[in-house]
């Protein structure tokens, strides 16, 4: 790769964890939850249709660090490490000449008991080729609670914070922007817990004072009609959101003050949303909006002027928008497109759906248009079959929506014959995708 010239721009890559898309008042929410990140929609670009590849903390990181998919790296679950021979985000832009940093949750280094470093310091080998900031904990809800914890630094050592978390994270990120040299075009990957549930407390944690002051919030309408923990949850969850914004307004404050702003993009989206136990006994690891869809913004150069996108992308398709964005081409081993093919309009082999593999709750498959969604699951109740088995060479339909009639995934209409060739035409694209992704072509039987 040659080295990005003098104008090549830094990027600062800003991830939440387990955000719907809905939160932030420029995808709809009526509250003001998300004045900055509004602000940034207006001035860059907001992408309407934007979903994970697969809703689940480790593999969704394990696929936007390498472009690959979790089954691809061998990620397909938590609790599995990213192979020390997969090339990172990280170590592309290292030949670029970029300063690569990383901070907050990291979630790829440990594998079972052998491999545990959940609350132990992670090896420079683990840690996916940030070499140059590091200051990270494997799994940060095991070291730290919304008010205070710690982290591990370059060189192994402990590093408490106080306050809360969100706040803490970006005062770290705040020195690393005010102390590092400069000499070099940065690439800073801030990766938050909030709004993830905290889980040795099984709760949403947002601010002091979240549950007063989101307290008249709108149900989200796939959540409304059905039981869950969203009636008690959601306005912390808020709370959480509202958090992060107000730092992400604080991050771009200091890029304008340290004069970073023109030639720095930012990047903002989530690894899965939450369906607050509506869908199934947790919060993601299902094909529904609620889980699989993110909110994602970019501003900076080459992504201004307030534009919306109005076609589907994908969280695979941020590690080639990445490169792009440093000056350089999508590598071969990489599976999505650069997010920056369509501001100029999208072109005509755009795919017209997204894909998602789905672990841990079951060996699940699933697409999404603009119309419909469709998914497929292995069949059988034992406890650890999408924990056990990454893939599958048969499946079983599980779920078809229409979106258009039916936005709020209600209705299913996986046995219903007057939809017989939509399915059918549905499980073609699907199994397109599985062969794209690297996997065999399966049989689809129908539900039951």
């Amino acid at each position: 790769m040659p080295a990005p010239s003098v104008r090549s721009p830094n990027i600062l890559f800003v991830f939440s964890d387990q955000q719907r898309w809905d939160t932030l008042g420029c995808y709809g929410q009526p509250l003001p939850v998300t004045p900055n990140l509004d602000r940034m929609a207006a001035e860059g670009v907001r992408f309407e249709y934007g979903f994970t590849c697969q809703p689940v903390c480790g593999p969704a990181r394990a696929c936007l660090q390498t472009g690959k998919y979790a089954t691809e790296t061998g990620v397909f679950h938590n609790d599995i490490a990213l192979p020390r021979d997969e090339k990172t985000l990280a170590h592309y832009l290292s030949e670029l000449g970029y300063e690569v940093g990383y901070i907050g949750k990291w979630h790829l280094a440990s594998t079972g008991p052998a491999q545990n470093y959940r609350t132990k310091p992670v090896p420079p080998e683990w840690r996916g080729g940030y070499r140059d900031f590091w200051l990270a904990a494997d799994v940060l809800e095991f070291t730290s609670h919304s008010e205070g914890g710690y982290l591990f630094d370059g060189a192994g050592n402990q590093v408490d914070f106080r306050g809360y978390r969100v706040d803490a994270l970006t005062d770290f990120a705040l020195d690393c922007l005010r102390t590092r040299k400069g000499d070099r075009p940065f690439f800073l990957f801030l990766s938050y817990l909030e709004p993830h549930h905290q889980n040795d407390r099984n709760r949403y944690e947002g601010p002091p004072g979240s549950r007063e002051r989101f307290a008249d919030f709108v149900p989200p309408g796939d959540l409304a009609p059905l039981p869950g923990d969203w009636p008690e949850q959601y306005p912390d969850y808020l709370g959480c959101c509202a958090s992060l914004d107000y730092n992400l307004g604080r991050l771009r404050a200091e890029l304008a003050r340290l004069g970073l702003a023109d030639s720095t993009v930012v990047f903002y989206t989530s690894d899965h949303g939450s369906h607050f136990r509506t869908r199934n006994s947790e919060y993601k690891r299902s094909c529904h909006d609620g889980c699989l869809r993110i909110p994602l913004l970019a501003c900076g150069p080459g992504f201004e002027g307030g534009q919306v996108v109005s076609e589907l992308v994908s969280l695979i398709d941020l590690p080639p928008a990445v490169l792009a964005a440093a000056g350089t081409d999508k590598p071969a081993a990489m599976r999505g497109r650069p997010l920056q093919e369509l501001l100029a309009g999208a072109p005509p082999d755009w795919p017209q759906e997204v894909f998602a593999q789905i672990s841990e709750s079951q060996v699940g498959r699933a697409i999404r248009t603009k119309r419909w969604k469709y998914s497929v699951s292995v069949p059988g109740d034992t406890p650890r079959l999408g924990w056990n088995f990454p893939a599958s060479d048969y499946y079983e339909e599980e779920f078809l929506y229409d979106l258009e009639a039916d936005p709020h995934e209600q209705h299913n209409l996986v046995a219903a014959r007057e939809y017989a060739e939509v399915r059918a035409e549905l499980a073609e694209t699907l199994k397109r995708r599985l062969v794209e992704a690297g996997e065999n072509v399966p049989e689809i039987r129908p539900a039951g």
